[in-house]
């Protein structure tokens, strides 16, 4: 590996540390509190421990000040020679860039008032063996904060302060769930079958029990199992995975919330969603009216809805119409479905109803019930699924619906599925698991499915799903560039 000079020097500081006795990655290191924290809780000459990555140094003549950040932000440091001792000092102004220090001292402000801790003890916590990207002016190469998150997350508050936004999210989602006696489970993300939603799947194989198996589409067919087994109100914060194509709003891996609940329905469902969201919104943003993507939109209650069905209709289609009907009238709406079965005509409802939802919310209702097999029909009209999907920015972010709980019905939808995809379906079985596990009989209820990701990324005005991926999938660096790659 060839390695700049600056690299070289901090390789040998390293070796001299060793040399000398000192260990340049130090062990446990006991923090008064964060650098916020310590900051927001200044007195006066008041004893703190603290510690974090070197972003700035400034000396001269005995004295150095220098910037430690955390993850809460930075503090400031003042290391002087007669306090430390020569030993110390000249140890400190040999550190880089980059390397982890923690420190030890009193409180006190600066003539312009900065919170500084004047430094007694100081410990080298890690030797920094690369600098740190673009000299802390924040690293702007896409490509690499995308591949290098770690270098993105050093290099750039914001994105590191978006992550724990996001961590905060997932939070409020749990603690809306659990306040409502939900409690969260966990099922298999290795299947026998790839089942509960469309999508291609990712095949592995197992060795030892000589089986092909898949990574989980979505964990519905499990979490309905819970029902059947008595656990009345369950969910799961999950990762699915579709062997598809990247986009701005799709990555191959990602996180979904699913939630069930017994003796519930679709109309349980819809206001379930809302009130995660409004609730998550309030702790996030601490307002109902949010900006993405340079639009402002307003999440206050009530929510618009529209109606598949009666969209349709107004375009002269209806759900038994032959499929080349659809295909000439859509085309004449700029829509092609030319190739699609008539299952994946629910990708219309993309084209027909996102540019709608770019400044409110909108449930869209009334799905065929050809396009929706794991739901229940509505009892007036056996044509029409008691279903809906939710629209936030422009996306979609939620789907739900009365769950299907007769048995008979749905192995018959099973099979009709199977017959309706050919070829393309030739690798899928019947999930008679799944069907004999309703003939124990599933009370009605139930079923939320949200997209984390995107929820994410409208809650922290993100414009990519890759902003709110800590490692989104990312085309593999060729050999060899590596060194162009490098930040420094």
């Amino acid at each position: 590996m060839h390695r700049s000079d600056q690299e070289e020097n901090r390789l040998q500081k390293r070796e001299s540390l060793r040399q000398s006795g000192s260990d340049p990655y130090g062990s446990r290191f006991e923090r008064t509190g964060l650098a916020e924290e310590v900051v927001a809780g200044f007195l006066e000459g008041k004893e703190v421990s603290v510690a974090g990555r070197l972003s700035a140094k400034r000396g001269h003549g005995g004295l150095t000040f220098a910037d430690l950040r955390d993850a809460s932000g930075k503090i400031q440091l003042c290391v002087k020679q007669e306090i430390v001792g020569e030993a110390l000092y000249n140890l400190f102004s040999d550190l880089d860039l980059g390397d982890i220090v923690g420190a030890s001292g009193a409180l006190f402000k600066t003539k312009t008032g900065q919170v500084t801790v004047q430094a007694k003890q100081l410990r080298l916590l890690s030797k920094a063996l690369r600098p740190p990207p673009e000299k802390w002016h924040g690293l702007k190469d896409v490509e690499i904060r995308y591949r290098k998150r770690y270098l993105d997350l050093i290099a750039n508050e914001e994105v590191r302060a978006a992550f724990q936004k996001r961590g905060r999210l997932l939070s409020s989602l749990r603690q809306s769930l659990e306040k409502r006696s939900y409690i969260e489970v966990e099922t298999p993300m290795l299947q026998p079958m790839a089942g509960g939603a469309a999508g291609e799947p990712f095949v592995t194989h197992h060795n030892a029990l000589d089986i092909p198996l898949y990574l989980r589409l979505a964990p519905e067919l499990y979490l309905k199992r819970l029902l059947v087994g008595g656990l009345d109100k369950v969910y799961e914060m999950n990762r699915c995975f579709r062997n598809e194509g990247l986009s701005t709003q799709h990555n191959p891996e990602f996180t979904m919330l699913e939630v069930y609940a017994a003796y519930e329905d679709c109309a349980t469902m819809k206001q379930l969603v809302q009130d995660l969201i409004l609730e998550a919104a309030q702790l996030l943003v601490g307002q109902l009216s949010l900006s993405f993507r340079g639009q402002t939109f307003d999440l206050t209650p009530p929510w618009d809805e529209v109606s598949f069905a009666g969209t349709m209709k107004e375009m002269g289609l209806a759900a038994d119409s032959p499929l080349e009907e659809f295909q000439s009238v859509l085309a004449k709406r700029g829509i092609n479905v030319k190739g699609q079965s008539r299952s994946q005509l629910v990708r219309v409802v993309e084209q027909l109803f996102e540019p709608k939802t770019r400044t409110k919310p909108l449930f869209v209702v009334d799905y065929w019930t050809e396009l929706s097999p794991l739901a229940k029909s509505n009892p007036d009209n056996p044509l029409i699924a008691d279903r809906f999907e939710l629209f936030l920015g422009g996306m979609e972010i939620a789907n739900a619906y009365s769950e299907l709980n007769d048995p008979v019905e749905q192995r018959k939808r099973f099979v009709e599925q199977l017959e309706a995809a050919g070829g393309k379906a030739s690798d899928r079985r019947i999930d008679e698991d799944f069907v004999e596990a309703l003939e124990y009989g599933m009370p009605p209820a139930g079923g939320l499915g949200v997209g984390i990701d995107r929820l994410a990324m409208i809650l922290m005005n993100q414009p990519t799903i890759k902003d709110v991926i800590l490692f989104p999938l990312q085309k593999q660096a060729e050999q060899g560039n590596e060194e162009k790659e490098s930040p420094a």
